[in-house]
């Protein structure tokens, strides 16, 4: 019983950081109804600046992890104005070119920049352990910092979408840019605070990720969260910030549990089944709503 809340609790904790990092993913997808695979490398890029704050200058977690956020900030504006933008009115398919170009400039400029060996450093969220159940089942510090900040953001979003002037605009773009252009929304000033939001999710999900994986390891590409974390998007419903929430958590449960009770090698491959077997039955997500467009 023990072993199963320990596997369910740090099943909870990735589940988090994938629900995060598909927050973004949900985000852009449903506002700008694109697909930016670049997201995950932002990931990667967020992560990189939270190491070189906090070993090379020396400057504590919290100051590197801000600092992160607006690095990625930027980054995220500058990769949506310059990369995207000029292709608003093209076509999917030269957008979805266009996303997976730019991740991999991401990852060779990362590999330029930092090489391709793996960085180690101290833990940025380190507060003491929680002991439970007579000191037999023992909670770290990040798994709890890293459950609450995923609570604490999808709420965060939740009210902003639904109560600031803002978010209002955002859910009206996403309905019918054109609409929302003639009542005065600038559509364009909105999907780049929609990626501004996206790439600080993903500077903080980089840090908390960096903090869940023993050691601490500085991921070298952000491909493999992306993915995971772009199927928890599609899981729980692609566009939907609670779906995103949901899917996470349950792909961070279900990765968990079957690297502990089936395989360690198979636990991707059950995963992605898992997804398959979902969108059989539902292939909106969980949460998604289904879309019918007249032809």
């Amino acid at each position: 019983m023990v072993a199963f809340l320990r596997y369910l609790i740090n099943g909870i904790s990735l589940g988090s950081v994938y629900a995060i990092i598909a927050l973004g993913y949900s985000m852009v997808y449903g506002i700008a109804k694109m697909l930016n695979f670049a997201h995950g490398d932002i990931i990667m890029v967020g992560a990189y600046i939270v190491f070189c704050v906090m070993v090379y200058l020396s400057m504590p977690p919290f100051l590197a992890v801000l600092a992160a956020i607006v690095v990625c900030t930027l980054l995220g504006i500058a990769i949506e104005r310059l990369a995207y933008k000029p292709l608003r009115q093209s076509a999917s398919l030269a957008v979805l070119i266009t996303a997976i170009g730019v991740s991999y400039f991401l990852q060779n400029a990362a590999m330029l920049i930092w090489g391709s060996n793996p960085k180690v450093f101290s833990s940025v969220f380190n507060v003491g352990n929680l002991r439970m159940l007579n000191g037999e089942l023992v909670i770290s510090s990040e798994a709890l910092l890293t459950i609450a900040a995923n609570i604490i953001i999808m709420i965060g979003l939740t009210q902003f979408t639904s109560r600031t002037k803002m978010g209002k605009a955002m859910r009206a773009v996403s309905e019918d840019k054109g609409a929302a252009e003639l009542m005065g929304i600038n559509v364009n000033r909105t999907i780049s605070l929609t990626f501004a939001i996206g790439s600080a999710l993903a500077a903080i999900a980089g840090a908390l990720l960096c903090s869940t994986t023993n050691p601490n390891l500085v991921p070298t590409t952000g491909s493999m969260p992306g993915i995971k974390a772009f199927t928890a998007a599609v899981f729980g419903g692609i566009g939907s910030i609670p779906g995103a929430f949901i899917g996470g958590l349950l792909l961070g449960v279900i990765e968990i549990m079957a690297k502990a009770y089936i395989s360690t090698e198979l636990s991707d491959a059950i995963v992605f089944a898992v997804l398959i077997i979902v969108l059989l039955f539902k292939p909106a997500g969980l949460l998604g709503k289904p879309v019918r467009e007249k032809v």
